[in-house]
C-alpha cells in the first residue's frame, strides 16, 4: 500500500487532546518549583525527626525517673517553679499523663514564646528551663521556623505556600500523563505501580520517576492540602469558607456569669502571676481546676490556663493529638471549681475535624512513630523524584546543550471549544481560591508570552538555543 500524499498529511485535522498542556504544565512546574519543594521536603523529613531530637538534646528535662508514688500537688509543684523563675508570671500549666513525664509550668515571655520550668512531679524538685514556643522546645521550634518560613518570619512562608500550592498541580499533571503513556499496556497495574525492567537511558529514569510518582501520589496530595489549609493566603480563604460554611471549631466561652467579661476567648489567652491584675494567683487554684477537669472526663495530658481577666473562667483542654485523639476543653470558675462551659471535639462539625485530624498528622502527631516513619519516606520519595526528573531534563538535551528541550509551545490550541472558553474563569477562581498558585501562574504566561515574542522576531533561520522558555 503507498503512503498517502503529503499535503494529505498535512491538511489531516489533528484531535484535541490535554496532553501536552499537561506536559509543558508538569515540566516547568517541576523544574521552577522544585526548588521549593526541596527545602520543603529537607525541612520536613527533618521535623518528622523531632521527637526523638527533644530526647536527645533535652531528655533529662523532660523525662523522671518514677518513685511509685503519687504525684504531688500541683500547689507545691507551681510553687517550687516560681522560686525558680522569680521574675516570671504563672501563665498555665501542662499536668502529663505518663509517669516518667514532668509537669510543665509554663510563665510568659516575649510575644509567642514563653518560659517553661520543667518540675519532677514526685519530688517537685526544677529539672530545668526552656525558651518554648506553644510548648514546643527550642529545636522543635526552630525546626518547625525553618519549614514553615525558612526562618524569616511571616515573609518567608510565600515558599512554603507556593510548594504546597504546586504539588497538587505536580501531581495530578503527572498521573494524567503516566496514566496515557501506560494506557496500551496489556498489565496495566503493574506498568503503572512498577518500573519497566528492560526500559534503558531516559526511558528508564522516566519509568521509575513516574512508578514512584505513583506511589507517592496520595501521599503528596495530603501534604499539598493539608499545608494549604494553614498557609498566609490560601489558609485565610479556607478559613472563610469554614466561616461560611459554620464548620469551624467552637470557640469555648470563658466569661463568668454576673461579672465583666471580655466574651468568649480562644485557648491559650492568659493573664500571668495576678489574677486580673489585682488579686495574687493562689497556686491551689491549679488542683480545683485539675479535679474538677479530671472529674468531667478530660483524662490524660491536661493544660490548664490561667484566666484572661477577672471575668474570665480558667482553662482545661485535652492536649492528646495522637490518635484517637482526645481534644475536649472546659471552662472552670476558679473561685468555686464548677464547671460553666464546654466544647468537645465529638461535637465539632466534620470539616472542623478533618481539619485538626489532617494538620496533626501532617506533623507527624496523630499516629506517633508510624506517622513519623510515613512522613520520612514521603520527604525521601519526593526528593527522589525531583531528583529523577532533572535526571530526565538532562538525559534529553541535544548535544552541546546544558538542558533538555522543553516541550512545545501553543499546547492550548490542541484543546476543544469548550474546554478553551471557561478556562480563564476557571483560573480565575483557582487563583483566587489559592493566590500564590494564581500569581506564580500568572507570571509564567506573561514571561512564556515575551519569550515567544522575543523569538518570533529572530531574523530567518536563526536557531534559538534549545531547553529555554521555547
Amino acid at each position: 500500500m503507498s503512503a498517502p500524499p503529503l499535503d494529505d498529511v498535512v491538511a489531516a485535522p489533528q484531535r484535541w487532546s490535554v496532553v501536552p498542556l499537561l506536559r509543558r504544565l508538569h515540566f516547568y512546574a517541576g523544574v521552577f518549583v522544585a526548588p521549593f519543594l526541596i527545602v520543603a521536603a529537607v525541612s520536613g523529613l527533618l521535623y518528622s525527626m523531632a521527637p526523638q531530637l527533644d530526647d536527645l538534646f533535652y531528655g533529662d528535662v523532660l523525662t523522671v525517673s518514677p518513685t511509685g508514688g503519687s504525684p504531688l500537688p500541683l500547689a507545691e509543684q507551681v510553687t517550687a517553679a516560681r522560686a525558680a523563675v522569680p521574675d516570671g508570671s504563672v501563665t498555665g500549666v501542662v499536668v502529663a499523663e505518663d509517669p516518667d513525664v514532668v509537669t510543665q509550668v509554663v510563665f510568659s515571655g516575649i510575644g509567642d514564646n514563653s518560659r517553661t520550668a520543667y518540675v519532677d512531679p514526685y519530688t517537685a524538685r526544677v529539672q530545668g528551663q526552656l525558651t518554648t514556643w506553644f510548648g514546643a522546645t527550642p529545636v522543635t521550634t526552630w525546626l518547625d521556623g525553618l519549614h514553615r518560613n525558612l526562618l524569616l518570619g511571616e515573609p518567608g512562608r510565600v515558599y512554603s505556600e507556593l510548594a504546597a500550592s504546586w504539588l497538587w498541580v505536580i501531581s495530578l499533571a503527572g498521573l494524567v500523563l503516566w496514566l496515557v503513556r501506560r494506557r496500551n499496556s496489556r498489565r496495566r497495574v503493574r506498568a503503572l505501580l512498577l518500573p519497566d525492567p528492560s526500559a534503558t537511558g531516559v526511558r528508564r529514569t522516566r519509568s521509575w520517576h513516574a512508578s514512584l510518582g505513583m506511589w507517592t501520589l496520595l501521599g503528596a496530595l495530603f501534604l499539598s492540602v493539608t499545608g494549604l489549609t494553614w498557609s498566609t493566603y490560601a489558609g485565610d480563604n479556607f478559613a472563610a469558607a469554614l466561616e461560611a460554611l459554620h464548620a469551624k471549631t467552637p470557640v469555648l466561652d470563658t466569661s463568668l456569669p454576673g461579672t465583666a467579661s471580655t466574651g468568649s476567648t480562644g485557648h491559650g489567652e492568659h493573664a500571668g502571676m495576678s489574677h486580673g491584675g489585682t488579686t495574687p494567683l493562689d497556686p491551689t487554684t491549679f488542683d480545683r481546676v485539675l479535679s474538677a477537669a479530671r472529674t468531667a472526663g478530660l483524662d490524660g495530658p491536661v493544660e490548664i490556663d490561667v484566666a484572661s481577666n477577672p471575668g474570665n473562667a480558667w482553662t482545661a483542654a485535652q492536649v492528646d493529638n495522637t490518635w484517637p485523639i482526645r481534644l475536649d476543653k472546659i471552662a472552670v470558675n476558679p473561685t468555686s471549681a464548677t464547671i460553666t462551659a464546654r466544647t468537645d471535639f465529638a461535637d465539632r462539625p466534620l470539616l472542623a475535624k478533618l481539619t485538626t485530624l489532617g494538620i496533626q498528622a501532617h506533623m507527624g502527631r496523630l499516629f506517633g512513630l508510624a506517622n513519623q516513619i510515613a512522613l520520612f519516606l514521603l520527604a525521601a520519595s519526593i526528593l527522589t523524584l525531583i531528583v529523577l526528573g532533572y535526571r530526565m531534563w538532562w538525559q534529553r538535551r541535544p548535544t552541546r546543550t546544558a538542558v533538555g528541550a522543553a516541550p512545545r509551545r501553543g499546547a492550548w490550541q490542541r484543546l476543544p471549544l469548550w474546554a478553551i472558553v471557561p478556562a480563564p474563569l476557571a483560573l480565575i477562581a483557582v487563583g483566587w481560591a489559592i493566590p500564590l498558585l494564581g500569581l506564580s501562574l500568572l507570571a509564567f504566561l506573561i514571561l512564556d508570552t515575551l519569550t515567544g515574542a522575543w523569538v518570533n522576531r529572530l531574523p530567518s533561520g536563526h536557531t534559538p538555543r534549545r531547553g529555554g522558555m521555547d
